[in-house]
């Protein structure tokens, strides 16, 4: 079976989705020498993965367009406070904080350059993962 180990975020302002993940989620981001490359730490311990901030190679999807690319789902303390700290930022409302039986509070943001990325408070307990 084959794990997700990393993940990419295409920008075509990086610096802007720079400030907003280290505001947001506390991300770091560290460019790799002189190309338009970011890698994201997202943490040091606990269950997760790290990824890389892009640039983008064309236009940045329109508001309200579908999904032409994987999402990523992030655990947060407060999905609510988060989501509201998002929009406030810059964020789109993509799909608004809703309970999810089994999974926790959910909801999804398009960021200032329209990736969407969930945020999700875990139930308690933690989620039921088919399969698992």
């Amino acid at each position: 079976m084959s794990r997700v180990v990393h993940f990419e975020l295409h920008a075509s302002q990086p610096q802007v989705l720079i400030d907003f993940y280290t505001k947001l989620l506390g991300w770091e981001f560290a460019q790799f020498g002189d190309n338009p490359y970011w890698a994201i730490i997202t943490g040091t311990t606990g269950d997760g993965i790290n990824g890389g901030l892009a640039q983008r190679q064309g236009d940045p999807p329109e508001p309200g367009s579908p999904l032409n690319a994987a999402t990523i789902v992030v655990p947060v303390d407060n999905v609510d406070e988060s989501y509201a700290a998002a929009l406030a930022d810059g964020a789109a409302e993509a799909i608004p904080p809703a309970d999810v039986p089994g999974v926790g509070r959910l909801a999804y943001i398009q960021d200032p350059d329209g990736n969407v990325v969930g945020l999700l408070t875990p139930a308690p307990g933690g989620m039921d993962t088919p399969g698992a």
